[in-house]
């Protein structure tokens, strides 16, 4: 659904380790914040400050007079924590983790119990444990969970009841001569979890060590159900139970060490370590009954299972030389293991790689600021080196920032990227496309490289912002797999189901945003082209799967006294998609008969255009005033609603053949979802 800033652009090639599929965050550049959840439940928060989105937060903010000492810490900790190694976890068929009950262990059990059954009975919770102790030490812990209550159920089901049919409405017979494919719908079910901490220690003025940890887990569920009559004559019936059951997440940890060795030189080392991991189980059951009752039942499926790991170790220098340039360089390594398995049907293994290799580098650039600052040229250049390739990769980069005006601005910039660790996508015509990680192996999986090309011009006030970009990515050694050609991988070497290709990406964007004032918001424009070309689907050029052709945002912000409110409207064009064209059976010598589809032309479908709307309204809440103390914020209670007028916007099909004919199932993001939130700070 396009880029996810408003100033953002594109990136084809560099790809984060993990991507949300349900909804997307949102970041707005200068003041303004705003953030969408990543359930299917909008909560939003807003604040006229720089990075400052919370959602669903209680802040723990004890003052240093309480804890001054170790042993302090160390309780308090302990009473923190506690109940939630003393008492099982507990799962049911969406969601799994802390039980409500646990809530009135807490110290602040006599506020936040009532409020947690009466307000939070939605799709998130959120704890926040902030930790002062003087001013060396501070931390701070966040967690966050979704979980669905009794009471949103009833209300999400009354809401969503008439665009949820597993059923499906039955059209005439598809295939050749055919008419469509009969349809049905789904809906995506999900739950997530993350934890976040960060721990900062300050031993002199000169150094901040710091350590920071990241948990998060999501899980979507896209299984369904059909029955139908049979296709054929007779009075036999068939019905098809399909699973379709994904698991994604991180594990992230690091260490930095940032020190000022004097008034002009500055240094930040980092040891991390990351896990990405994704498993998919996609099968489906099949029974046919006869007139006779007799069942006869077949099964299949697929099963994925991917996992990331990284293990880096980085330094990164600054010297001021003068007062007109910048000198930055560092070095870099990363150790990779990636696995990924691919298997058909619990007994075909169709791919099973083991990556592993070392990449090691270093990178150097000056910031030049020229003509009292008007003009800043930066030009650099990063070197790697590849242990699987064993060979060298030059990435020259520059970029150009002209202030024309104090008000006007030009810029550019180009550079050349290589991506190692590489995302594929596997092409599944049935099921649904997929993407996975490998590492390249310099053939059947090459380095993939990209040169980007941006220019743009911006004019901004204290209370506007008007910007235009535009940008050019030519990107080659792209990697696709796919079984279209060889439906039978039994015995074929995986490496002749790898294809490459290349491929562009071009477009402009286009922002206007108010930035201060009781009544602010923006509104963007985004008209781009992604194509690819792969000598195996095409000779010549056809959508990319990520194209979006128009993307229209417009996001409206008012303060009124204690109130919030907002309103956000989104549209995009539909992503294109391969489907079959047609089926057909064919009997074999035994008397079976086995199924057989045609395809369109690569990515010539589209899926219908995105568009929503949401709503959102905070009440801050107040603590009143004592004595000469002034009252002062200690949370609000906000009402969102996510996806107002119910629009069914697809996220992909899926298909299944039975006798001779295509069943097609869309699957669905949610419709129009309520949230209710509490937000509380204690102090």
């Amino acid at each position: 659904m396009g880029s996810s800033c408003p100033d953002s652009h594109r990136d084809w090639t560099c790809y984060p380790y993990r991507e949300d599929k349900i909804s997307k965050n949102e970041a707005c550049k200068t003041r303004l914040s705003i953030k969408y959840a990543r359930t299917s439940i909008l909560s939003i928060a807003l604040d006229n400050k720089p990075n400052i989105c919370s959602m669903s937060s209680m802040s723990l903010n004890p003052r240093n007079k309480f804890i001054k000492t170790g042993i302090h810490t160390l309780v308090w900790l302990i009473l923190f924590f506690l109940p939630y190694l003393m008492f099982p976890r507990v799962s049911n068929e969406h969601w799994q983790g802390i039980s409500p009950l646990l809530l009135p262990l807490l110290f602040y059990a006599a506020i936040f119990y009532t409020n947690y059954f009466i307000l939070t009975d939605k799709l998130l919770f959120e704890k926040k444990f902030v930790l002062y102790c003087g001013d060396k030490f501070s931390s701070v812990v966040a967690f966050r969970r979704s979980y669905k209550g009794p009471l949103y159920n009833k209300i999400f089901e009354k809401f969503n009841s008439s665009s949820s049919s597993s059923s499906g409405s039955t059209q005439p017979a598809g295939g050749p001569g055919g008419m469509g494919p009969r349809q049905q719908e789904t809906k995506v079910t999900s739950f997530f979890y993350d934890l976040n901490g960060k721990f900062t220690y300050k031993p002199n003025s000169r150094d901040i060590i710091s350590l920071s940890i990241f948990n998060g887990t999501d899980k979507l569920d896209n299984s369904s159900s059909f029955s139908a009559p049979s296709f054929g004559s007779g009075n036999s019936n068939f019905s098809i139970s399909s699973t379709d059951l994904t698991k994604y997440g991180n594990i992230g940890s690091s260490l930095k060490w940032s020190r000022k060795w004097s008034e002009k030189f500055y240094s930040n080392t980092i040891l991390s370590y990351s896990n990405y991991y994704s498993d998919r189980d996609r099968s489906q059951e099949r029974t046919v009954t006869n007139s006779s009752g007799e069942e006869n039942a077949s099964s299949n499926g697929i099963f994925e299972n991917n996992d990331l790991k990284d293990y880096s170790l980085k330094s990164d220098y600054q010297w001021d030389l003068f007062n007109f340039s910048q000198l930055q360089f560092g070095v870099f390594g990363t150790y990779f293991d990636i696995d990924y398995t691919y298997a058909q049907n619990d007994t075909t293994t169709v791919l099973d790689k083991q990556n592993k290799a070392y990449l090691s580098g270093t990178y150097i650039q000056n910031k030049f600021k020229l003509f009292k600052n008007r003009v800043q040229f930066v030009p650099g250049i990063r070197t790697s080196y590849f242990e699987t390739t064993k060979q060298l990769y030059y990435e020259p980069r520059a970029s150009l920032t002209i202030s024309v005006t104090d008000n006007l601005a030009l810029k550019g910039a180009t550079g050349k990227y290589y991506q190692f660790a590489n995302r594929v996508t596997r092409e599944d015509i049935l099921s649904g496309s997929k993407d996975f990680w490998l590492l390249s192996d310099g053939n059947s999986v090459p380095v993939s490289s990209a040169i980007h090309y941006i220019g743009g011009i911006s004019y901004e006030t204290d209370n506007y912002l008007f910007s235009t970009e535009a940008y050019y990515k030519q990107i080659e050694n792209l990697t696709e797999y796919s079984l279209r050609f060889n439906a039978s991988p039994g015995g074929v070497s995986y490496s002749e189901n790898f294809f490459t290709g290349n491929g562009y990406a071009r477009g402009m964007e286009f922002l206007v945003q108010k930035k201060s004032g009781k009544f602010n918001g923006w509104i963007s424009y985004t008209i781009g082209e992604a194509r690819n070309k792969f000598d195996i689907y095409s000779d010549s050029y056809y959508p990319a799967n990520q194209d979006v052709t128009h993307e229209f945002k417009t996001v409206a912000l008012y303060k009124y006294k204690r109130w919030d409110f907002s309103a956000t409207w989104v549209y995009a064009t539909g992503r294109p998609y391969t489907a079959p064209s047609g089926a057909y059976s064919i009997t074999l010598l035994d008397g079976s008969t086995q199924d057989f589809f045609t395809v369109t032309s690569k990515n010539s479908l589209r899926l219908p255009e995105y568009h929503r709307a949401d709503i959102s309204a905070n009440y801050k809440l107040l603590k009143g005033a004592k004595g000469d103390k002034k009252r002062r914020e200690i949370g609000y209670l906000g009402f969102s609603v996510f996806n107002l007028y119910n629009r069914t916007n697809t996220w992909y099909k899926q298909y299944s053949i039975e006798e001779g004919e295509v069943i097609e199932t869309s699957v669905n993001y949610l419709g129009i979802t309520p949230n209710i939130t509490l937000s509380l700070k204690l102090r």
